[in-house]
């Protein structure tokens, strides 16, 4: 029996919906919310995605700047650019696009995105807040992970989720938001020992570590449901994930797909916490 597929289109439809009513309400009353995107990278992964912004955004009323620095933009000018966004008052969300070029660090540069504008959450105050259950605007891929489990109606409380990966963007604060939530976590990462018999034993599997294909029927327990945050960009220009699908499709419970699992809620969250940012 196949797993069950955890699709978030629907979900991203509707928050895309939302944000286009809220994001029209708002430019009627004079305030046009507008969303940065400061890119400073040739990645193709990180170009697929920020098309999907641009294009999502432009469907829901929203502008979105495209900021290209080039994947050779020094620290010093990414964070100059991110300062003046900052003190745009005609900006309302700023996202900083990853990777960054060499000698940039995120947890560094993205402390000059005001806290107000940070719709990506990138911020550490942001994730100070988040890690403490105090608001603060999510990284969106996070807040994804948990959106699309509460579409599919699955428990968190009580429930054992295997996170697999650490980072700052999606590992760590989508393990603060489950522990909010009263699941317990485990974070697994690449020091971890016997990986499979940890995540294994987990009831939520989430599998952020950008690398195609990691996660196979035996790092997933039977019935488990097995979110994939992976986008990896394939030869042929499509995206695959973190989970090997055709490995894990008769063992898992429930599965997120790629493209069409937490993808297009990712970007659909960005454009809600823009126009949030702008008031709405």
């Amino acid at each position: 029996m196949s797993a069950l597929s955890l699709s978030g289109r629907d979900l991203a439809a509707a928050v895309r919906t939302e944000a286009a009513a809220r994001a029209a309400a708002l430019t009627a009353a004079g305030t046009s919310p507008r969303l940065a995107v400061v890119i400073a990278t040739a990645d193709e992964s990180s170009a697929w995605y920020v098309r999907s912004i641009a294009k999502a955004a432009a469907t829901a009323g929203i502008t979105c700047d495209l900021v290209e620095l080039g994947p050779d933009a020094a620290a010093d000018t990414i964070r100059a650019t991110l300062a003046r966004l900052s003190a745009d008052d005609t900006v309302h969300g700023i996202i900083l696009q990853t990777p960054l070029p060499a000698g940039a660090a995120l947890e560094d540069l993205a402390s000059a995105i005001a806290f107000e504008k940070d719709v990506d959450g990138a911020n550490p105050l942001s994730l100070g807040r988040l890690a403490s259950g105090l608001p603060a605007f999510a990284p969106a891929t996070a807040e994804a992970v948990l959106a699309i489990l509460d579409h599919h109606e699955v428990d968190l409380s009580g429930r054992l989720v295997a996170v697999v990966g650490r980072s700052t963007v999606v590992g760590k604060p989508a393990a603060h938001l489950l522990l909010n939530r009263d699941a317990t976590v485990v974070v697994c990462h690449s020091r971890t020992a016997d990986l499979a018999a940890v995540t294994s034993a987990a009831d939520i599997l989430v599998a952020a570590v950008g690398r195609p294909g990691l996660i196979t029927a035996e790092h997933v327990g039977r019935g488990a449901v097995v979110v994939d945050v992976g986008t990896n960009p394939t030869e042929d220009g499509g995206l695959t994930g973190d989970v090997d699908a055709a490995s894990v499709a008769d063992r898992a419970g429930a599965l997120t797909p790629v493209p069409g699992g937490v993808g297009p809620v990712t970007t659909a969250l960005l454009l809600r916490h823009t126009v949030q940012a702008a008031g709405g």
